[in-house]
């Protein structure tokens, strides 16, 4: 999996950056999913568990997996520390699978770092353990190929505009939208992050 481990080299770095930092402020993306976690939570691809921490301070009972061990590290440290209900865990996220159900389950800035048909499977496993009447929380670049550019080629999926919509017909849309950021080369890079409910058992299916 060398295409996967260049990004995971990649966010590594980053995250070993911030922690020297002490640069744990939640992203826009984490600040618009926190009010919407509830229960049982998997944070897939937590980073440095900013919101996982977020979240276990607010009651949530969190499964946090990442590939980087420093974010997992950290991850560990903190929710010792404050005696949260955080269960850390490294993992390869390129051949994981989600083991049980949630009540939330978040992907913020994932799904596109892997190969077309690994992003799909990987968005089907999440909605398919999401629990009836729980929430998704979804975060996918839909423009923006300069950006994915300094990763490696075929080893990342560009998301259609609204190719998450469709995949949640009969879910209760709680947000939808579509934030642009600056990119290389003069460019930009389009997130679309989409939260939404899965129906409750006996609301008709999905």
């Amino acid at each position: 999996m060398d295409n996967v481990n260049a990004s995971v080299d990649f966010f590594e770095r980053q995250f070993q950056r911030q922690v020297r930092d002490a640069d744990f402020a939640l992203n826009p993306f984490e600040t618009l999913a926190l009010p919407w976690l509830r229960g049982d939570v998997l944070d897939l691809g937590c980073g440095l568990g900013n919101l996982a921490v977020a979240a276990a301070r607010a009651g949530c009972r969190v499964t946090a997996i990442d590939a980087s061990p420093t974010a997992v590290a950290r991850l560990r440290e903190v929710a010792g520390a404050e005696g949260l209900s955080i269960d850390a865990d490294e993992a390869d996220l390129a051949a994981c699978a989600i083991a049980r159900d949630y009540d939330t389950i978040v992907a913020i800035g994932l799904l596109m770092f892997f190969p077309g048909q690994r992003a799909r499977a990987l968005l089907a496993d999440v909605l398919a353990h999401v629990r009836p009447g729980g929430r998704v929380v979804l975060n996918v670049l839909v423009e923006g190929t300069t950006y994915l550019g300094m990763f490696t080629r075929g080893a990342h999926y560009l998301f259609g505009r609204d190719e998450l919509t469709a995949r949640v017909p009969g879910w209760t849309v709680h947000a939808s939208r579509h934030d642009v950021f600056p990119a290389p080369q003069g460019t930009v890079k389009v997130f679309h992050t989409l939260i939404a409910a899965r129906p409750t058992a006996g609301a008709g299916c999905t």
